[in-house]
């Protein structure tokens, strides 16, 4: 019988039924073919992982540009991809293929073959930033600035590329694919394009075809030149005449702050349509995802301006960590709710292995444990170990920097045994299989929501905006979601040019960036939603204008007709009821509750601060809830009928000499380690990790 996959608003439907994606990486072209099979058998049955997830590197199977690429080691063993993916149906194990074209995974030029740099072959355009530089990429800090990236659109690179891509669909993933074969998702790209999705929109892409796509998209957007002239308060006579912005111009009117909300629209729908050709390329049968890093903290808006996941059609989003430690950083931990909260989707990079060259936070499994599960109780459906396990056996080729093993403190070692990693990764992965489709029927406890207008993004992106009076986005969602934790409350990231009266309805508030402009069907949803009885916060000045620079006041008329002035954000947060408020009353942690809509079940998720001493005291209007973890460490926690049930924590982190006997205790039920340890309980039976 045919097994069938899909995904639905993010979430991996496996014969109707939604699960959580639990998948662990491993690059099989940095080891060496003999030992495949026991590392697969290691992930399977010492991690409990049954997805794997694998980049299939371009350069590494098409070194030489005259040669066709090289799908069954006839080459090179190594580049047996055909048997690889033949070896994980053997063993039972479903794949997630991720044939770039670029990778990053630490490898040279990012996994592109060196014949089509730019500087190699005068055809290939390259990508150029606002100064007109050519963007480079540094394979390491002692060799910048690198080699120039290739513009993704340029005629030669993209012909190039599709070859690629429609190479590993046809030679590779269409014997593969599910239900034939094990291969059941596709990733297309990495972090954006070239792990540049969290840059500013000044750093790309201003080469001639991205002028070219950007002039295009103007045209369709205004029509004619004199309606763009009449918006921008310009007087050109062509298309080709309009020039992108390149820095800030001290815009103050909204006629030139249009011109900065075009060019991140144009980033969105730049993104957009180099994931739509690279997807067509490949055409393949599965469910395609994306990878995006969070946003920075400087670059917050260039983010929220690029990423549009409402653009990508059947494309799903998907994102990685990769920007700190979430346990001792709060900015780290916003930005990585901020990217879980987005859209729905699985987290497809967490990394379980690096610690020697991202922070050695990680040598300890407690620090990638707190991460997976914040992410999951963010929004995330789905969890990730980057890397399941380390490798040992690449051609310098394809790294010539990194030294093995790869990664350097994974949960199954380069020798192929378990380390102490191993039974954590085993314990967080059996309750997710065991409870993941309830943990996502559960719905979040939210009663806000923070409404993205993301032309303000566009416009708030540049250095020195904030200055000159424009429209704030990011900086107004980050004193969101701070006021929000600190008042023990969860949110909802709503994107408002394409939501619905239901979607807003959903919430009882929602705080809204204000601004000269707006959308005549934004202004008329939020005008709705107002007389639906939802308040609105609004983060700057009413609207008087439309999308057009028209003169449009519907919602300023409708914040005017409300019983009363909306109240100041501080002034509702602490007006808020205790329903809709987890407090963490003791200890230094954050905490998240999810409700089930039918069945008294709640999963109580508590992530404890690595500065935290002592036991954590969760407040909920459904009752008092106490965890003993260790410092930088975590809880998860399923409560049937008000008293624990199954549960995961984290009672043990050596990089912080911190170790607790493990505890839980709620509805006058109370569990715990003897001695200091993790502790589990799944399906009713004790585990304890010392």
């Amino acid at each position: 019988m045919s097994v069938t996959i899909e995904v639905r608003n993010g979430v991996t439907i496996v014969d109707g039924e939604p699960r959580v994606l639990v998948t662990a990486d491993y690059p099989y072209y940095r080891d060496d073919p003999a030992v495949w099979a026991d590392r697969l058998r290691a992930i399977r049955d010492e991690l409990g992982i049954e997805v794997i997830s694998s980049y299939i590197p371009w350069r590494h199977h098409q070194p030489d540009a005259a040669t066709a690429p090289d799908f069954t080691g006839g080459g090179h063993p190594g580049r047996d991809v055909v048997g690889f993916l033949n070896l994980c149906h053997d063993l039972g194990l479903k794949v997630i293929a991720k044939p770039g074209p670029f990778i990053h995974a630490e490898t040279t030029y990012g996994g592109l073959p060196d014949w089509v740099c730019p500087s190699a072959d005068a055809e290939i355009e390259p990508l150029l930033d606002a100064a007109g530089a050519a963007s480079c990429w540094a394979d390491s800090a002692a060799h910048p600035p690198g080699r120039p990236l290739p513009a993704p659109l340029g005629a030669a690179f993209l012909a190039e590329a599709d070859r690629w891509l429609a190479a590993v669909g046809k030679e590779v993933l269409d014997a593969a694919t599910h239900p034939e074969g094990p291969v059941i998702m596709m990733q297309i790209a990495n972090e954006g394009v070239y792990t540049n999705g969290a840059r500013s929109l000044s750093a790309y892409d201003y080469s001639p075809s991205g002028l070219a796509f950007f002039r295009d998209r103007l045209q369709r957007w205004y029509g004619s030149i004199e309606d763009y002239n009449r918006t921008h308060a310009t007087a050109h006579r062509h298309w080709d005449e309009v020039e992108p912005p390149r820095s800030w111009t001290g815009a103050e009117r909204p006629e030139e702050m249009r011109g900065h909300a075009d060019w991140g629209r144009f980033h969105a729908e730049y993104l957009t349509e180099v994931y739509r050709r690279w997807a067509a390329a490949v055409d393949c049968r599965v469910p395609v995802v994306v990878n995006l890093n969070p946003p920075t903290v400087e670059e917050l808006d260039d983010w929220l301006a690029r990423v549009r996941p409402e653009m990508w059609g059947d494309i799903t989003y998907g994102f990685t960590n990769w920007m700190g430690v979430v346990s001792a950083d709060p900015d780290a931990q916003a930005r990585y709710v901020i990217a879980a909260k987005r859209a729905p989707g699985p987290n497809l990079e967490e990394n379980w292995g690096f610690s020697q060259l991202y922070d050695p936070a990680y040598s300890d499994a407690a620090t990638s444990f707190h991460q997976s599960l914040l992410a999951l109780a963010a929004g995330s459906t789905g969890f990730n170990v980057y890397t399941g396990a380390a490798t040992s056996g690449w051609s310098p080729d394809l790294d010539s920097t990194h030294t093995a093993p790869y990664p350097d403190s994974a949960p199954i070692a380069a020798d192929g045994s378990a380390t102490a990693k191993a039974p954590v990764v085993r314990m967080l992965a059996d309750f997710f299989a065991l409870h993941g489709v309830e943990f996502l029927e559960c719905a979040p406890v939210t009663a806000e929501a923070f409404g993205l207008y993301l032309p303000y993004a566009g416009i708030a992106a540049w250095p020195g905006a904030d200055r000159s009076g424009a429209p704030r986005c990011g900086a107004a969602l980050r004193a969101f979601h701070d006021r929000m934790r600190q008042a023990g409350r969860d949110y909802a990231v709503v994107e408002l040019e394409s939501a619905t009266p239901d979607r807003l309805a959903a919430h009882g508030r929602l705080t809204v960036p204000g601004g000269p402009f707006m959308h005549r069907h934004v202004q008329d949803l939020l005008a709705g939603y107002l007389a639906g009885g939802g308040r609105i916060l609004l983060d700057g000045p009413a609207p008087g204008l439309d999308e057009d620079l028209r003169p449009y006041g519907v919602l300023a008329d409708a914040l005017g007709r409300t019983a009363s002035t909306p109240a100041a954000p501080q002034a509702d947060a602490e007006a808020e009821t205790e329903a809709e408020a987890v407090r963490v009353t003791r200890g230094r942690a954050d905490a998240f509750l999810r409700v089930h809509p039918v069945r008294d079940v709640r999963y109580l998720t508590v992530l404890v601060d690595s500065e935290n001493e002592g036991p954590v005291r969760v407040e909920t209007a459904y009752g008092a809830f106490e965890t003993s973890c260790a410092r930088g460490g975590a809880a998860v926690v399923r409560l049937a009928g008000g008293v624990p049930d199954d549960f995961v924590v984290k009672g043990l982190n050596s990089f912080l000499d911190s170790a607790v006997p493990a505890r839980i205790s709620a509805g006058g039920r109370e569990e715990r380690a003897d001695l200091p340890a993790d502790l589990a309980r799944i399906g009713g039976r004790i585990r304890s990790l010392g």
